[in-house]
């Protein structure tokens, strides 16, 4: 029951390298237009208003945007694997139970993230140690920010199941269109009009809810065997319960990479406008990795889901290997333009030399170091979309944002410098590296495959 015909699943098909990459680059660039929101906010404050509003916008309130849409993304990371499985199996009856309840929990989650962001955002910057002269501009862009977050969880909810459905071009062409709209927004409201940090998020909401709208519009109007109807939008419990599984380790894996990262950016205020000012450039610099890491894990996830539900088990475990093989080759790459160029990329953002200095040593410590990454993210990544989430949540909890936790209250108190603090993500990279590794050739060991374990029955039950 609710089987039904549909084309021939391209992700299922085909030569593997190729059908990766050829999801793979909409995703990088998707990834890369909705990095430029908030980039393209920091470069235009941080050119007409200067460092305080280039810190306010990248700085402490960045932490906390990064935390809130980061647990949702991962949280709403169930509904991409269970959509994905469901699509592979051609099952359209629950396919659109998963769509509606999907979009039901980001509407729900968007209110009440609202409602908690507007009345504790100056108690947040507080806790993070943010520069008195910082507060006023952080709180009002945050404050800001949280009123069209709602734009932000429906936009990621939509594009995530776009392409969780093989569909990763949409999406982009959407972000392409709110990227510009965002970028002369900016121009009019923080160049033009001098209205500063308030700005620079005002044209961000907007662009936000643009994008929104269109991802929306494009699953109203498909004619696959997928469909949104608007009256159908409701959180079905044994369908969310199923979402929820999968992605609540996400989430909660999310979150604890966020509080890290909070840690972090508190001893880094510490150091005082200039530092803050420095980490805020180099995070957007550093997103430059992360928008190719990211895409190759929504990548590997969905080509992994896909076959999953198609039953193509082989395929799945050639795929990931050939994934990583991918994702090392230009993260190398990356590691090279960013060290090399460092200098010329932070005056990008900046022009005063005491925080172009400050930024140049931060990634000198980073880059090199990318490459390492890889493991964690397209092993995850792979063994997400079959089902297997906790244990890989547990061994990034402990190598990652456990290590960074331990790091900032034993190490940095005894050796107190900006090169200690950086020296974090290296060193905590390296660590979860290693217990992804043997984690997954121990998969492999045992079930003669990293998804042999799986084929038994997991995906019988989630459309229930």
């Amino acid at each position: 029951m609710g089987k039904a015909k549909s084309a021939v699943r391209p992700i299922t098909e085909g030569v593997i390298w190729k059908q990766l990459l050829v999801f793979f680059f909409p995703i990088l660039l998707g990834t890369f237009f909705q990095q430029l929101y908030n980039t393209v906010d920091m470069v235009i404050v941080g050119r007409f208003v200067g460092k305080e509003a280039l810190a306010s916008v990248g700085g402490s309130s960045g932490q906390i945007v990064n935390l809130v849409v980061g647990f949702f993304t991962g949280l709403s990371a169930g509904a991409g694997v269970i959509v994905s499985q469901l699509y592979g199996a051609n099952d359209k009856k629950n396919l659109n139970g998963a769509l509606h309840t999907a979009y039901g929990f980001s509407i729900a989650g968007g209110i009440a993230f609202t409602v908690l962001g507007l009345a504790l955002a100056p108690a947040m910057l507080r806790f993070m140690n943010t520069p008195a002269e910082l507060m006023a501009p952080s709180s009002l862009y945050l404050r800001l920010y949280f009123a069209g977050i709602l734009f932000v969880f429906i936009y990621n909810i939509g594009s995530g199941i776009l392409r969780a459905l093989g569909d990763s071009k949409r999406p982009l062409y959407y972000l392409i269109v709110c990227c510009l709209l965002n970028i002369v927004l900016d121009l009019a409201m923080v160049a033009g009009l001098r209205m500063g940090v308030c700005g620079a998020a005002v044209a961000t909401l907007i662009s936000q809810a643009v994008s929104a709208v269109l991802v929306t519009r494009a699953l109203v109007r498909s004619d696959d065997i997928y469909k949104l109807r608007f009256s159908e939008i409701s959180c079905k419990g044994r369908m969310l319960k199923s979402q929820l599984l999968i992605g609540l380790p996400g989430g909660v894996q999310s979150v604890m990479y966020s509080l890290s990262n909070i840690l972090i950016q508190t001893a880094i205020n510490g150091f005082g406008t200039d530092a803050a000012a420095a980490w805020a450039a180099e995070g957007k610099l550093d997103a430059l990795f992360w928008m190719i890491n990211g895409a190759f894990g929504i990548s590997i996830t969905t080509f992994v889901g896909q076959n999953y539900g198609a039953g193509r088990y082989d395929r799945m475990k050639k795929g990931t290997w050939i994934c990583l093989g991918m994702h090392q080759a230009f993260s190398v790459f990356i590691s090279l333009l960013l060290f090399l160029f460092r200098g010329p990329l932070f005056g990008i953002f900046t022009r005063d030399a005491d925080v172009v200095r400050i930024g140049v040593d931060m990634m000198a410590v980073i880059a090199p170091c990318y490459f390492v990454f890889s493991f964690v993210e397209v092993f995850s990544g792979a063994l997400r979309a079959v089902g297997d989430v906790m244990i890989p949540m547990l061994l990034t909890m402990f190598g990652v944002c456990l290590f960074r936790i331990a790091w900032i209250f034993a190490v940095v108190p005894r050796y107190p410098s900006l090169r200690t603090i950086v020296l974090n993500y290296p060193v905590s990279w390296i660590c979860t590296a290693i217990l992804f590794i043997f984690y997954y050739l121990k998969k492999m060991k045992t079930y003669g495959g990293p998804f042999a374990d799986f084929a038994s029955g997991s995906r019988a039950g989630l459309g229930k």
